[in-house]
């Protein structure tokens, strides 16, 4: 199976996360690799507890697939995440903008019973999160810039 990881953003403090809590209330960039048997892009949102607008309509799907290429085998891809607070977010894979999403909010049938933002409340700030699933995946290099 090819690599799968992710980084997210404006996500949950950890220590506020359940037991038995699958991921982080967050707004997560979903990083995978070819599979060798079809298109498989890189750089998806998926959004555990959150809903995002595309254009101005409420998109309440759990993974919004980007406009990334598929990346077969082992070479280092460039991805940017763009936050603009909570007005608009971009994906960004070796220089081109892949995905593009605005205005996040806390929904959904991920939230536990007692997380503190409540469905509709947006979501404005968080920790970044970076995970691998399923098989090791490296972050090269990961910086962090204070946009103006």
């Amino acid at each position: 199976l090819p690599a799968a990881g992710s980084s997210a953003t404006h996500a949950q403090d950890p220590a506020t996360m359940g037991v038995d809590q699958d991921f982080p209330i967050s707004l997560e960039a979903q990083y995978l690799g070819g599979d060798g048997s079809g298109e498989r892009p890189t750089a998806n949102l998926c959004t555990p507890g959150t809903h995002v607008q595309i254009k101005g309509q409420l998109v309440t799907d759990h993974c919004i697939e980007s406009t990334a290429p598929t990346f077969n085998g082992t070479e280092w891809v460039a991805v940017e995440m763009v936050v603009h607070g909570d007005s608009i977010l971009h994906h960004i894979v070796n220089g081109d903008t892949v995905l593009t999403y605005e205005n996040p909010i806390i929904g959904g049938n991920s939230l536990p019973e007692d997380f503190p933002l409540k469905e509709g409340a947006p979501l404005r700030e968080g920790y970044i999160a970076l995970q691998a699933e399923s098989h090791p995946f490296e972050f090269r290099k990961v910086e962090i810039m204070v946009l103006e």
